[in-house]
């Protein structure tokens, strides 16, 4: 992915612009570096805060304890509401809509209510879980 970025700048400012990047850890990652139980290091949050970008890959979440959700916790530490879904469609690409080629839109989705609120508990039964559903108003 860096590969990419990097050429994509490249082209498109002719080499005057370059990236610097800097991982951060979170996640399994943070618990080799952090200790075992530190799955979401302040260090990552302030650097986040302080650089005001960050390119997010898949995380590992832990099971039975701590962070019920490292996603959830990232939306909820950074004040992350908005869910950005560019949908067009590209040439070629098989699509059950009439006329793929006019697909061309954004949704927006707010992180901060319905399931994407994360808001939880136990059930009585059987150890299932249930979720509280926040209605968008």
């Amino acid at each position: 992915m860096l590969k990419v970025v990097d050429a994509a700048v490249e082209k498109a400012y002719k080499g005057e612009r370059k990236i610097s990047w800097m991982e951060v850890y979170t996640g399994e990652k943070s618990t080799h570096v952090y200790g075992q139980d530190v799955w979401l290091p302040a260090e990552t949050l302030d650097l986040i805060r302080d650089y005001r970008v960050a390119i997010k890959g898949p995380l590992t979440t832990p099971v039975g304890g701590g962070i019920r959700s490292l996603n959830v916790a990232l939306r909820q530490e950074l004040d992350l509401y908005v869910c950005l879904r560019p949908v067009r469609y590209y040439q070629g690409t098989p699509s059950p809509v009439k006329h793929p080629e006019l697909t061309d839109m954004v949704i927006f989705r707010e992180n901060s209510e319905d399931i994407y609120a994360g808001i939880e508990w136990k059930s009585r039964l059987c150890g299932s879980r249930q979720s509280d559903q926040i209605p968008a108003r």
